[in-house]
Order: structure tokens, then sequence, then C-alpha cells
């Protein structure tokens, strides 16, 4: 058990250390980056929904009935809105002129805090079916990761973060996944249990800020043929990547 243990931690420190790619981007001038932006957001929201439709979806399982996966995406989406509400109305009374980060900025940190929470979930209990197969769901995860962590990064720095602030603030959402780990580890099989709700309900948490929150910041874009086809370049690219995510699975 002792090894379970010591492979499950260091898999997520693994993980949580792929959410520095942001670094790459700072040499980046302001101007350079800020002409990429767009683009990486783009990008984050393909990669969401792809995420969505072809690796969280097809993992949940209606044990408890057929409307139990719905509803309870249904409810990721009601709680999304609720708290985007919140923080919209925080938003709206802070001092006039005070540097704060945009709603949907804020919302894609929680959204990614519940991924990774999840993603450490999934390790874990990888690695109580078999090192072996914990080792290939850690390979699988960090895959996943540098594409969502590079649209994360893309979409919090379109959202007023800086790029340091960025790079941070995904490495403390990274560390969810630390914790989703420690639980299933602590409560072992009934984890499953959990998971069968957590799943779903990131699928609506992240349905909500992919359509809700990314695709409106597209079309807040100058209108043009060329930069709607780079956007559309960017989506599609997204999915593909995720998509393609599948082979090493």
């Amino acid at each position: 058990m002792t090894e379970i243990y010591l492979f499950t931690l260091a898999s997520v420190l693994i993980i949580s250390i792929v959410s520095l790619v942001g670094i790459v981007f700072v040499g980046l001038s302001d101007e350079k980056l800020k002409k990429i932006l767009i683009y990486m957001v783009s990008f984050s929201a393909g990669a969401l929904f792809a995420d969505v439709f072809i690796h969280l979806l097809p993992e949940t399982t209606d044990t408890n009935g057929k409307l139990f996966t719905p509803l309870i995406l249904i409810g990721g989406l009601v709680v999304s809105f609720a708290l985007e509400k919140i923080i919209h109305w925080h938003h709206c009374h802070l001092p006039h002129g005070h540097d704060h980060a945009h709603p949907f900025a804020i919302m894609n940190l929680v959204g990614d805090t519940l991924h990774n929470f999840i993603d450490g979930m999934i390790i874990a209990a990888s690695y109580l079916v078999s090192i072996p197969a914990g080792i290939a769901t850690t390979v699988a995860v960090v895959f996943h990761e540098i594409p969502q962590e590079i649209g994360d990064f893309g979409v919090l720095l379109h959202g007023g973060f800086s790029k340091k602030k960025a790079i941070l603030m995904n490495l403390i959402t990274a560390l969810s996944a630390i914790v989703g780990a420690i639980i299933v580890l602590v409560i072992g099989t009934s984890s499953e249990h959990l998971t069968a709700w957590l799943i779903p309900f990131a699928a609506g948490n992240f349905i909500y800020i992919a359509g809700s929150d990314l695709i409106p910041q597209l079309h807040k874009e100058e209108p043009g043929i060329k930069s709607a086809l780079w956007q559309l370049t960017w989506f599609c690219l997204g999915v593909a990547i995720i998509a393609a995510l599948i082979l090493v699975e």
C-alpha cells in the first residue's frame, strides 16, 4: 500500500507541475501575446467541449437510472450560472477603477480546480487497481493537461491576469489534484460513488464556461473573415488534440 501511495503522490505532483507550461509564454512581448490571446481562448473553448463529449460523458454510467447523469450535468450548469451571478455582483460592487479580473476568468479557475480535483481522484483510483494502470492513466492525464493548461493560461491573461499571476493561479488550481488523490486513497473503493456525481457535474460546468463565457469573448473581436477562420482553426485544433488523446488511453 505504501508503494501505491508514493506512486500516486508522485503522479499528481507531476500533473501539478504541468500547470507551469505557461512559463514558455513569459518571454513574449505584451504586443505579440495580445495577438495570440484570442486564439488561445478559442483553443480552450474547443478543448473544453471535446473534454466533455469525448472524455467525461463516456465515463459516466446510469447505474442510478436514466435521469441521473443528465440531472447532475444540468446541476453543474445551474451552479455555474448561480456562481457567475455572484461573481458579477461582486465585480459590479468593486470600487471604480479597481484592477480586478473579469468574471469569466474567475469562472475558468473554478472549473479548472474541479477538473484537476477529478483528475487526482481518477489517478489514485487507477493505482488502486494496479500500478501499471495508474502509470498509464497518469500519462494520459499529462497529455490531456498540456493543451488544457495552455488554453487556461490564455483565458486568464485575456481576463486581466498578469503573466506571473496567471502561472501562479494555474499552479494553485492544479494542486487540487493532490486533494482529490488523497481523498480516494483514504476512502478507497467508495470513491466510485463520488466520481459518479463529480464527472457529470464537471461536464456541466465546462459546457457552461465554454458556451457562456469563452465563445462570447470570441464574438467581441472585430469582425473579419481572416480572424474568424483563425479562431475556427484554433477551436478545431483544441478539439482535435483532446480527441487524439483517446489513442494514448
